[in-house]
């Protein structure tokens, strides 16, 4: 080693031997390893840059059946209103920061006001290491918004009893400690509950139509896994540029987050670059092919000399593994589309390699006839309300568990891979999702074109021949099973030439993204409750407005349609049902008499006669059906 001036001839200098070598991520070391560019990145931020390989803590759902009370002492000032007033007695059960209350007990002839019952279920989401207690209060309601503390009780939830099927829970009677001292006290205030940890159902974290995996909680409940995934991260190329850096111009920080059931996984971040390369690879146990792994990317704040503190969003990409060939490799570059305020903005590509592998596919193809949840989603099934508030449960425990790890995901990163903002209204959402209603019904407006085309015999060839294979089923009713199924056999193997030969991503005219207008893009991105203008409230309210009003005429219309079969028999106009009634007499006796085959054709045949036998005027069963009466007489 050189001395302070320069010379090495200095026998007082030491020397430094260093082995360098070029290793692989299956190397033990490459967790450790620092990046190139790590030398620019400040002290604090050097621990964010790293690869990390996550676990979600596993989730139970907590069910507390709070049944009834018993002999329970009013406070003291609940007390000295005792005479004036019926005591408003609820329980407030407590986990962590998840708090639910039941309904004020109502008054009966058959209790006491000590007494009171309630037989409500209230549902936690619950992490392991069951950390946390079971505070159930016995309250009483003296005014809006005051609330006096009658009793409690505090049970640690790893006692609580677990449960993997629909097998009935024992109830208990617990002992509240009430307001007065212990040497006070004679007897002792009960309340009687049942509880339980539910490990039959799967505590859903993400949105159903993306989940990633499907299994109960309970690991008995488990089935061997079917396949394994491997997704190399490759790298990413012409990403915007994210943050400005002094003397540098614009730059990107950017690290990926892959997500597929409980494992997440972070890449290294590589500092101050447009077109990252990680080549990382990783693999995971999949359990149910219908599943969505979804691989974010994202720009670290916490490298610069005063970080943010909160990652910016790059973009997201889905991939079903469903829509995956067996053993092939797909490396595909999927490019990363961000909404903005602004409009849709394309923020690069993301190179991917994907595979997913299994040793049986007779396993794989199992799958496709069994339940997507657990058993006990159907047996003791929970309302979407409730799923709703127990997945929101569920991403908090989720994130906040994850930033405490080192280096720490953030709530934003487990927030925007988890999709947290499903449900908020989206006027853009709205219209893209009745475009793909439109899609989905599209075939049956083309079979009603087609029907109309052989009605008017617009084109006499395939109404002949129509004509003829319809006769020809209708004489022999035994091959129109087997002919429809082979139709529907021989369109699929029609359509395998045509076959999407990589995965979809996200499509922003799907999306309707492309022509959303950008009052509507500033809507979705208001915040909750919004902080805009009265006047932008009023614009938008009264929008809202035209667009409900469309569809509530449209759905008065269909009931209208209902209410009219329903007056068939209901006689609300006597002559019509009169009518009704004879005529199904009638045709109870023609029926009988008539063979049935001899029937359709017949109808069939003068449903499809030329234009010449017909009349342009609407049938006399249409004209019957639609002066029926409806409930719309009597609506204000």
């Amino acid at each position: 080693m050189e001395d302070k001036k320069g010379d090495r001839s200095n026998p007082k200098c030491s020397e430094l031997m260093v082995a360098i070598w070029f290793g692989t991520q299956a190397d033990e070391a490459f967790a450790e390893a620092w990046h190139s560019k790590a030398a620019n990145v400040h002290f604090d931020g050097l621990c964010s840059i790293k690869s990390k390989v996550y676990l979600s803590p596993k989730l139970w759902y907590l069910r507390v059946g709070v049944i009834e009370a018993q002999d329970v002492l009013l406070g003291d000032k609940g007390s000295s209103m005792n005479m004036m007033r019926y005591p408003e007695l609820f329980a407030k059960v407590q986990v962590g920061n998840q708090v639910l209350r039941t309904r004020i007990a109502s008054p009966t002839a058959s209790r006491s006001l000590a007494n009171p019952t309630w037989n409500e279920d209230l549902l936690f989401v619950v992490p392991e290491p069951f950390e946390d207690y079971l505070l159930i209060s016995v309250e009483d309601r003296l005014a809006p918004n005051r609330d006096e503390l009658v009793g409690r009780v505090i049970l640690p939830i790893g006692n609580i009893e677990r449960r993997f099927d629909d097998k009935f829970v024992v109830s208990r009677w617990f002992n509240l400690e009430t307001h007065e001292s212990k040497s006070a006290v004679r007897f002792a205030s009960r309340i009687h509950l049942r509880a339980s940890l539910e490990g039959g159902y799967h505590v859903l974290d993400e949105a159903t139509m993306y989940s990633s995996d499907v299994r109960p909680t309970a690991k008995q409940l488990w089935k061997p896994h079917i396949g394994v995934l491997e997704v190399g991260i490759l790298g990413a190329t012409n990403l915007m540029p994210m943050k400005i850096k002094e003397g540098k111009g614009g730059s990107t920080d950017a690290y990926c987050v892959a997500k597929y059931g409980q494992k997440w996984v972070r890449t290294r971040t590589v500092v101050d670059s447009l077109a990252p390369k990680w080549n990382e690879q990783y693999t995971w146990e999949v359990f149910d092919p219908c599943t969505v792994i979804s691989i974010g990317l994202f720009d670290n704040s916490r490298v610069d000399k005063s970080p943010t503190g909160r990652d910016t969003r790059i973009g997201k990409i889905r991939i079903r593994l469903s829509t995956l060939e067996t053993d092939k490799v797909y490396t595909h570059a999927y490019p990363l589309l961000m909404l903005h305020p602004s409009g849709v903005k394309k923020m690069g590509e993301l190179h991917l390699a994907v595979r997913f592998s299994c040793a049986n596919m007779f396993n794989v193809l199992h799958m496709y006839s069994m339940p997507l949840l657990p058993k006990m989603h159907y047996v003791q099934p929970l309302s979407v309300s409730q799923l709703d508030g127990l997945r929101y449960q569920a991403m908090n425990v989720v994130s906040s568990r994850l930033s405490r790890s080192e280096p720490p995901l953030g709530r934003e990163v487990v927030e925007y891979m988890l999709d947290h903002d499903s449900h908020m209204w989206s006027m853009r959402k709205s219209k893209a999702n009745f475009l793909r209603l439109t899609s989905v019904l599209s075939w049956f407006v083309a079979v009603t074109r087609l029907v109309e085309t052989l009605m008017t015999w617009r084109k006499p060839v395939y109404s002949t021949l129509f004509l003829i294979v319809f006769t020809v089923l209708v004489l022999v009713p035994e091959l129109i099973i087997p002919c429809g199924l082979l139709t529907l056999a021989t369109m699929g193997m029609w359509r395998y030439r045509c076959r999407p030969r990589h995965p979809p991503h996200m499509d922003t005219r799907l999306s309707y993204a492309e022509s959303v207008h950008p009052d509507e893009l500033d809507e979705e991105f208001d915040s909750f409750p919004t902080n805009r203008t009265a006047e932008i409230v009023r614009m938008r309210y009264d929008r809202l407005r035209s667009v409900a009003g469309r569809i509530q005429t449209v759905v008065g219309d269909m009931a209208t349609q209902g209410e009219r079969f329903q007056a068939l028999l209901s006689w609300r106009d006597p002559r019509a049902t009169f009518l009704f009634v004879i005529l199904c007499l009638l045709a109870a006796f023609g029926f009988y008499l008539v063979p049935i085959r001899w029937v359709v054709a017949f109808g069939g045949w003068w449903y499809l006669r030329p234009p010449k036998f017909r009349n342009k005027l609407p049938s006399s069963v249409v004209c019957f059906f639609k002066r029926l009466p409806t409930n719309a007489d009597s609506m204000l």
